[in-house]
């Protein structure tokens, strides 16, 4: 089979932007080599934009996407979660079309591997004839210690469903049970969830809001307003007199990856002190960013700048439909490079694509251009914000 070679304006390759060099696959997109233009020879394929490889969408609520424009824009997190969790409850039928349309998208716009929160196994059907990379992040909520047991078996079979369907696939899914918030998992399900989830990649929604920190320190604030959807007239967690972040982390320790996602209120002493835990506890964190969802349900900026000035690990992800104006990976790293302009593009298309892969541990297949590698290949046109798979 012959090989494809492809030059455009830059290239990417996970890790630099290049000038002026050609990228040489194999016919069914495996990498073979990156090579100077003069040494390229004949039939080199001439693209306009950023050549890269697949984009990882680390966090994303695939079966929220018949929530696109249900919620309007800054409401605000609180009053925006208590309106998911009343106008959920659309037809069977809407809730797979619109399932088949957002992986399409996703599909179309390069993106290769998803880290995919799902309250139920309403995104198998879609997944099992999918040629994305999911990790199912199987998300339980479980307000009291007394429901538990019940709350786990629940989300246990839900795990099993999704594992089951995707069980036939070339591609290396995964799924695993994960934390929902620091505001909806008692103490005894985040027990129960460290012992589930040994060596395992999860994730959990972290400080996205001021009220998650106040939760903690007093038992008060507007998280109370959620809880009374649920028939909970005060905090059912512990008063700690820490942040979230510092009362719930050390409920792991079974050498689990954590993503931590959002992180719009999270400070630099937090950080040092989650840094710390995390080397003296054998796990691995990873910042999720999904600055789209930020301005979109707040108005808010997560704190970019001290993420890279502590060369955290970043990852890039689009949330859900309930709260983006697309699932584009492509969108989120315009937005990044817009908001936060002191910041190399290298290193922002680095945490979409190779950041992305190793938090995910998918990084033998995906996330950079090395030979024998299929990460896929996207053409990024930064100043639209738009990405689209080549090949």
């Amino acid at each position: 089979m012959g090989m494809m070679k492809f030059k455009a304006t830059q290239l990417f390759d996970g890790k630099r932007l290049f000038d002026n060099k050609v990228l040489v696959t194999q016919a069914d997109g495996t990498i073979e080599s990156i090579v100077d233009v003069q040494e390229a020879g004949e039939s080199v394929r001439e693209l306009d934009g950023i050549l890269m490889p697949g984009l990882i969408n680390a966090h994303c609520h695939l079966e929220l996407s018949h929530l696109k424009e249900v919620i309007a824009p800054h409401t605000g997190l609180i009053e925006f979660l208590c309106t998911v969790v009343t106008k959920r409850n659309f037809s069977p039928e809407v809730i797979q079309e619109k399932i088949a349309a957002a992986e399409q998208e996703m599909y179309a716009n390069g993106i290769v591997g998803v880290g995919d929160i799902g309250n139920t196994a309403d995104t198998a059907r879609v997944k099992a004839g999918s040629a994305i990379c999911w990790h199912n992040f199987v998300e339980v909520i479980s307000f009291t210690d007394e429901k538990a047991n019940e709350n786990m078996a629940h989300y246990r079979s839900q795990l099993a469903s999704l594992t089951q369907a995707l069980a036939g696939s070339s591609l290396p899914h995964r799924s695993s049970l994960v934390p929902h918030a620091p505001y909806s998992i008692s103490p005894a399900t985040f027990r129960m969830l460290n012992e589930a989830t040994q060596e395992q990649v999860i994730s959990i929604h972290n400080q996205e809001h001021p009220a998650e920190n106040e939760l903690y320190t007093s038992g008060g604030g507007d998280y109370l307003k959620l809880f009374s959807i649920f028939g909970l007239t005060q905090s059912p967690f512990p008063i700690t007199g820490q942040s979230s972040l510092r009362s719930v982390l050390p409920y792991f320790d079974r050498g689990q990856t954590i993503l931590l996602v959002h992180n719009t209120c999270t400070t630099q002493e937090e950080m040092e002190w989650a840094a710390d835990y995390a080397k003296q506890n054998g796990i691995r964190l990873q910042y999720c960013l999904c600055i789209n969802a930020n301005l979109y349900i707040e108005n808010k900026r997560p704190p970019v700048n001290l993420l890279y000035q502590t060369g955290a690990p970043v990852v890039i992800g689009t949330d859900s439909y309930s709260s983006n104006w697309q699932l584009s990976v492509a969108s989120e790293i315009k937005s990044l490079h817009d908001h936060f302009p002191s910041i190399p593009l290298e290193t922002i298309l680095h945490w979409a694509t190779l950041q992305g892969a190793r938090a995910l541990q998918w990084e033998e297949r995906l996330g950079s251009f090395e030979k024998g590698k299929k990460p896929g290949l996207v053409l990024l046109d930064i100043e639209a914000g738009r990405s689209q798979r080549i090949g």
